[in-house]
């Protein structure tokens, strides 16, 4: 059994699919296979129920998969103990980041460190706020940075300055000349709205609430993955939304979408989510150091 074998095992188990696995791993899918087949017939044991094109985790494999990523994460902080060692000039920093986090407020934060520190590799994923809590708890990052509250005991959340969320609609509605919508307006409205689960669909349902409505009666005419893909629904006309102004900035400023009152909507923190057992190496002090000079 070799770290490589294992790694490529908790991909598929995570994934739950060969071709996923390997474009995840920037791996073929024939290494991939031949990886896992080898790994099931040094211990004769069936690690995937295989079932058309889709797998399933045998009983065997789903206590692998745990061992495996214990396994795998120890291997990856004696890597940062090394880094540390090695004064930062290589290593990894795992990082994972909500949306609005990920897409636009880290960019110019990334260059920072990668200035300072072009030897050491940064790998980024991106999902919701869950998503975070749940890759940091895992231990497949090392810090996350969410737009939402994270409230978890094997976590601790560190609040940084962030955004803030806007009521926007395109230039051509008719709330963008009043200027600001009634709550019979916000009732009567076609939302585009981030998924349950972000932090943007959060303080949304709770700014909806304060304004007097019950966000299950809103009519919700799409629910998308992000901010940018939302924005590009605003252009289009096809409905209100609330979202952060890190998005939105140039548009507002050009005035292709507008900021109409209605809602409260206040300035909200990012959370730095860290796991309280875990070590932190020098790469992540050093990058919050430079991401947040205050931090």
């Amino acid at each position: 059994m070799t770290l490589e074998q294992l790694r490529i095992f908790v991909a598929v188990a995570d994934a739950l699919h060969f071709t996923r696995a390997a474009e995840t791993l920037r791996l073929s899918q024939p290494a991939v296979s031949a990886a896992v087949a080898a790994l099931e017939a040094e211990h004769g044991l069936r690690l995937f129920d295989r079932i058309g094109r889709r797998v399933e985790l045998t009983a065997a494999g789903t206590l692998l998969r745990a061992e495996a990523r214990s396994i795998l994460r120890k291997v990856e902080e004696t890597g940062a103990m090394l880094a540390d060692l090695s004064g930062l000039a290589r290593g990894t920093l795992r990082l994972v980041a909500s949306q609005t986090v990920g897409n636009h407020w880290l960019p110019p934060r990334l260059a920072r460190f990668a200035a300072a520190f072009p030897g050491i590799r940064v790998d980024l994923s991106i999902g919701n706020t869950e998503g975070v809590a749940e890759a940091v708890r895992d231990g497949r990052a090392e810090l996350g940075i969410a737009e939402g509250a994270v409230s978890d005991p094997a976590l601790m959340s560190e609040r940084v300055p962030g955004d803030r969320l806007v009521l926007a609609v395109a230039r051509a509605h008719p709330w963008a000349e009043r200027g600001t919508a009634t709550p019979g307006d916000l009732a009567a409205a076609r939302w585009i709205l981030r998924e349950p689960g972000s932090g943007t669909r959060v303080l949304f349902e709770s700014a909806v609430r304060a304004a007097g409505l019950d966000p299950a009666t809103l009519t919700v005419a799409m629910t998308l993955p992000g901010g940018s893909v939302i924005r590009h629904a605003l252009l289009a006309g096809l409905g209100v939304s609330v979202l952060s102004d890190l998005v939105v900035r140039d548009d507002l400023r050009d005035g292709r979408l507008v900021a109409v009152a209605g809602l409260d909507l206040p300035e909200r923190a990012f959370h730095l989510v860290r796991h309280r057992d875990r070590h932190r190496s020098a790469a992540e002090r050093e990058f919050v150091r430079l991401a947040i000079p205050d931090g």
